[in-house]
């Protein structure tokens, strides 16, 4: 019944990708979500993820927040005459320790405009980031920790 479920949003975000809902469309996007999920099943078999909806709306609403802040932020620096950056990399401590966790972690970090995941440790306790503005960079840690980390968390256990 799940991937039944999973197959219906595969099919809407194809559609919503490709612009087209015809019925034809909707079905190839069906089937091409079932295949993507017989493809993956061995990578998720034995793991219980809990997934809260309105956890995960939450969080979606954070990133869509966050991702706007922080464009607006990037656009005021590069539009003014001096730009006072000091770019940096920093270790972020992971509270998220599963792999689905680490790459919506990643993903989010990347996505937000003046900021990029570079890598994870071997022992996948730090994830190092790239900030433009890398000032203080234990307040963007506190802000990466108390905003997508703990979203993360709350919408996935």
């Amino acid at each position: 019944m799940a991937a039944i479920v999973t197959g219906l949003i595969f099919a809407i975000v194809w559609a919503a990708v490709t612009g087209s809902l015809s019925p034809l469309n909707l079905v190839l996007g069906f089937l091409l979500g079932l295949l993507a999920l017989w493809i993956i099943r061995r990578d998720f078999a034995g793991t219980r993820t809990v997934v809260r909806p309105w956890k995960l709306l939450s969080l979606l609403t954070l990133f869509v927040k966050e991702l706007a802040l922080s464009a607006w932020r990037v656009a005021i620096l590069v539009a003014s005459p001096k730009m006072d950056l000091k770019p940096g990399i920093f270790a972020f401590p992971l509270k998220v320790d599963r792999d689905i966790e680490i790459t919506l972690l990643a993903n989010m970090i990347t996505l937000t405009p003046g900021t990029l995941s570079v890598d994870v440790s071997d022992d996948r306790r730090f994830l190092y980031v790239h900030a433009l503005d890398c000032s203080d960079p234990t307040a963007v840690r506190r802000d990466i920790a108390d905003g997508f980390e703990r979203k993360i968390l709350e919408a996935l256990r």
